[in-house]
C-alpha cells in the first residue's frame, strides 16, 4: 500500500508543481507545455528525483486517451465559422502537407542516421503532424490576436492532421515488422477506409450524443461525464472497426460544440479542465519516459533533423499546399513558422518501441529532441513573429468576466452574466443609454448581492453583475461593453490595418479623388464596402486586403457580416515589415536631430 500511496503523492505533487510553475513561466513568455515536459524530465531517471520509468505500453494507453480527450475538446471549441473559413487550406496541410513533411524529413533522417529509406520515413511520419494541444494553447498565449483566416487554418490543421501521421506511422511499423509485406492497394484502401469511417462514425456518434444529452434529465454534474464517456466510446469503437478514432472523436466534438444542448456551459468548462489535465499528464509522463543521457550518441543528427523540420520541411509543405489559396507571403511565412510539435510526435514514436521495431529508441529520441526544439524556438516566438510580420491585429479586451447560463436547447438566445470591469466603456454611459445590440435585453443588475431596480439605476458601478439575454453572435459585443479595454500597444508597428480609417459607406469615387486614385465609372457611385465585397473572398475576415492601384484597402471592422470600416494602406507590402519601419523612423529622427 505504501508504494501506491507514494505513487499517488508524487503524481499529484508533479501536477501541482506544473500548474504553479506555469504561472511563473507565462510571465517570461515561456511555452507552458515546455514547462510540463521539463518537469517530467527533472523527475525522470536522469533528473534529481531519479524516478525510473520505461513503460511504453502504459504511455501509449495514457497517450491515446489523453489525445482523444484533447481532440474532443478541440472539436467542441471549433466553430462553424472556423470550418467555413479554413476547411480546404487546413485539409490540404493535414493530408498532403503531412505526407510532404514526412518524405522530406525521412530523406534527411536516412542520410544523417544511416537508416533504411523505410525507417527514415518512419522518423518523418512520427514528427510530421502539428500538435493540437500546442497550437490551441500557444496560439492565443499572451493575448496575441491574428487574422482569423491564419489562426483558423492553424487550429483546424492541428485538429485534423494527427490521423494522417498516425496512419503513416502504423503503416511504416507494419512494413518494418512484416518483411516481404506487399503494399499494393492495401495501404491506400486502408487509409480511405480509416478516414471515411472515422468521419461517418464521428458524425453519427456526435448526433447520437447530442440527442441523448437533450433527451435525458440527470444531475447537472453528470452531463460532462456523459459527454466524456460518449467521446471515448466513439474513439474506441471506431478503432475497433478499423476506422480512425482520432477523426471520429474530433468530428463528434465539432457536432456537439456547434449545436445547442443541455448543460452547454458546464460541459464546455469541464472539458476545458479535463483537456488541461490530459495535457499535463501526457507531457509529464513523456518527460518521465525520456532519458536525456541516451540523446548524446546522435545529438547532432537529432538537432539537424529538428532544424530541417523548422526551416526546410515545414515551409516547403506549407508553400506548396497553400498555392491554390489566397494567402499572402507573410501569412504563408507565419504558418510555416508556427508548425508547433508537442506530445503527439513523442506519443507516435512510442509505437515502434511497443511494436519491437529494431533501433526504436532512436526514433523516440529524435522525436523528443524535435519537440523540445519546436516548443523552445517556435513556441517562444509566436507573438514576436506575428508582430514582426505585421500580422497582429488590434487586441481584444484585457479581462472578460463572462459566465454562461444554461437555457433550453430550443432557445434562440444565450443567457450570460458579466462582472463590470474597471475602465470598461459601460461605466461612462448612463444605464438607459447603453448601446445594446438588437434583440438583447438586460434581465438584472446585481450590486453587492442586491438586485437593483431598473427605474432608479443611473449608472453601472465597478463589480456590478449584469445578467443579459442576447443572440449568440452578440456575446462578443457585450464582452467589449462590460470588460476592460485593451491596453495601448507598446510598439509603433503592431497595428497593420492601414494608416487611415475610412467608413465603408463612403462613396468609392470620392475616396479615389481624395487620394489621387483611378476609378472606373461604374464604381464611382458605389460605396467603398460594396467595391471591397466584390473583390474579397466570400468568407472574408478582418485584415483581408485588396490592391487598388498603388494602395491597399484593408477590412478593419466587421459587424453582422458587413464591413463597417476600411483601412487605407499607402506603403507597399514589403515596406510594411516592422524592421524596415523601425529603421526608417530611427534614421529620420537621427537626421532631424543632426540638423
Amino acid at each position: 500500500m505504501g508504494g501506491i500511496d507514494h505513487t499517488i503523492f508524487i503524481g499529484a505533487a508533479l501536477v501541482l508543481v506544473s500548474i504553479i510553475a506555469g504561472m511563473f513561466s507565462s510571465r517570461l513568455g515561456a511555452p507552458l507545455l515546455l514547462v510540463f515536459l521539463g518537469l517530467g524530465m527533472l523527475a525522470g531517471e536522469d533528473g534529481p528525483l531519479g524516478i525510473h520509468f520505461d513503460d511504453f505500453r502504459l504511455t501509449y494507453l495514457v497517450g491515446s486517451i489523453a489525445l482523444a480527450i484533447i481532440l474532443f475538446d478541440g472539436g467542441l471549441r471549433t466553430s462553424r465559422t472556423t470550418i467555413k473559413i479554413a476547411m480546404w487550406p487546413a485539409f490540404s496541410l493535414a493530408s498532403v502537407g503531412v505526407l510532404l513533411t514526412a518524405v522530406v524529413i525521412g530523406a534527411l533522417a536516412t542520410y544523417l542516421l544511416d537508416l533504411s529509406p523505410l525507417a527514415g520515413l518512419l522518423v518523418g511520419a512520427t514528427v510530421a503532424s502539428t500538435d493540437a494541444a500546442a497550437v490551441f494553447l500557444l496560439l492565443h498565449a499572451r493575448g496575441t490576436e491574428l487574422s482569423k483566416r491564419v489562426s483558423a487554418t492553424l487550429e483546424l490543421e492541428s485538429g485534423i492532421n494527427d490521423p494522417m501521421a498516425i496512419f503513416l506511422t502504423i503503416a511504416c511499423v507494419q512494413l518494418l515488422t512484416t518483411p516481404g509485406m506487399e503494399i499494393g492497394w492495401h495501404l491506400p484502401l486502408s487509409f480511405f477506409i480509416q478516414m471515411g469511417g472515422g468521419l461517418v462514425l464521428g458524425i453519427a456518434g456526435g448526433y447520437t450524443m447530442l440527442w441523448v444529452i437533450n433527451k435525458i434529465e440527470i444531475a447537472p454534474g453528470l452531463y460532462p461525464i456523459l459527454a466524456g464517456a460518449g467521446a471515448l466510446m466513439i474513439f474506441a469503437g471506431s478503432q475497433l472497426v478499423e476506422a480512425s478514432g482520432y477523426v471520429a472523436v474530433y468530428v463528434a466534438g465539432l457536432v456537439l460544440g456547434n449545436n445547442r444542448h443541455r448543460a452547454q456551459a458546464v460541459i464546455s468548462r469541464f472539458h476545458d479542465g479535463f483537456a488541461w489535465l490530459s495535457q499535463i499528464g501526457m507531457f509529464l509522463l513523456l518527460g518521465l519516459l525520456a532519458t536525456p543521457s541516451t540523446f548524446i550518441s546522435h545529438v547532432w543528427a537529432e538537432l539537424a533533423i529538428a532544424l530541417g523540420l523548422i526551416v526546410l520541411a515545414r515551409p516547403f509543405a506549407v508553400w506548396l499546399c497553400l498555392l491554390p489559396f489566397r494567402f499572402t507571403w507573410r501569412e504563408k511565412l507565419f504558418i510555416s513558422w508556427v508548425g508547433l510539435r508537442g506530445a503527439v510526435p513523442i506519443f507516435l514514436a512510442s509505437i515502434p518501441v511497443v511494436a519491437g521495431v529494431p533501433n526504436a529508441q532512436i526514433f523516440f529520441n529524435v522525436a523528443f529532441v524535435v519537440v523540445l526544439a519546436s516548443l523552445a524556438i517556435q513556441g517562444w516566438t509566436i507573438a514576436s513573429s506575428a508582430r514582426f510580420l505585421g500580422l497582429a491585429l488590434p487586441p481584444t479586451p484585457e479581462q472578460i468576466d463572462r459566465v454562461g447560463i444554461d437555457l433550453p436547447p430550443s432557445a434562440d438566445r444565450e443567457a450570460a452574466s458579466w462582472r463590470v470591469s474597471e475602465q470598461c466603456p459601460a461605466l461612462d454611459i448612463g444605464f438607459p443609454e447603453l448601446p445594446l445590440p438588437r434583440r438583447t435585453r438586460i434581465i438584472a443588475v446585481i450590486r453587492e448581492g442586491t438586485v437593483m431596480k431598473r427605474e432608479t439605476l443611473g449608472r453601472l458601478h465597478i463589480d456590478d453583475y449584469v445578467i443579459a439575454l442576447c443572440p449568440p453572435e452578440q456575446l462578443v459585443v457585450l464582452d467589449k461593453l462590460f470588460s476592460t479595454p485593451p491596453k495601448k500597444r507598446r510598439w509603433m508597428w503592431e497595428d497593420d490595418l492601414g494608416e487611415f480609417v475610412l467608413s465603408a459607406n463612403s462613396p468609392f469615387g470620392e475616396v479615389c479623388d481624395q487620394y489621387g486614385l483611378p476609378c472606373e465609372l461604374p464604381d464611382r457611385n458605389r460605396t467603398l464596402g460594396e467595391v471591397m465585397l466584390e473583390r474579397l473572398p466570400k468568407a472574408f475576415v478582418i485584415g483581408d486586403r485588396i490592391k487598388h492601384d498603388s494602395v491597399e484597402l484593408v477590412v478593419r471592422t466587421v459587424e453582422k457580416g458587413r464591413i463597417t470600416f476600411v483601412g487605407l494602406e499607402l506603403e507597399p507590402e514589403i515596406e510594411r515589415l516592422p524592421i524596415l519601419r523601425i529603421w526608417r523612423r530611427v534614421t529620420s529622427r537621427l537626421l532631424a536631430a543632426s540638423r
